[in-house]
């Protein structure tokens, strides 16, 4: 799970942003407490703390006093948004660029992207790994 190069504060949030993009922790279930994830990750408590506290930040959790932490009302709806938006950044972004460069259209890049997905559909329903 720990990534080398990246905060590990960081990585905490992102796991718990991944749980609850995949349902697997629900709107206004309990996240795992600091102290849960710091034994599960073998980590020191201040750092889940700080991923923790980054997600309180941005209304994605919040603390039930004496209970623990909870996921909010609408934090899978803010997740996708951001995470949307830095899709965008790092890749459609670029992509539009060379596409520009290299005198593609957006019919033409639209093509290109049923081409690929079609081909990648077909490679996983022969049982291939993509």
């Amino acid at each position: 799970m720990i990534e080398e190069g990246k905060a590990l504060f960081l990585q905490i949030a992102e796991r718990i942003e991944d749980q609850i993009l995949d349902g697997s922790l629900d709107e206004e279930s309990q996240a795992p407490s600091t102290n849960e994830l710091a034994a599960f990750y073998r980590i020191n408590p201040a750092t889940a703390a700080k991923g923790v506290a980054m997600l309180t930040e941005k209304g994605v959790l919040y603390k039930r006093r004496g209970i623990g932490m909870f996921v909010a009302t609408g934090a899978r709806d803010v997740l996708l948004t951001e995470r949307r938006s830095a899709f965008a950044d790092r890749y459609i972004d670029p992509l539009l660029t060379e596409a520009r460069t290299l005198g593609l259209g957006t019919e033409d890049l639209a093509a290109l992207l049923r081409e690929r997905a079609a081909a990648a559909a077909s490679t996983r329903s022969e049982g291939n790994p993509e």
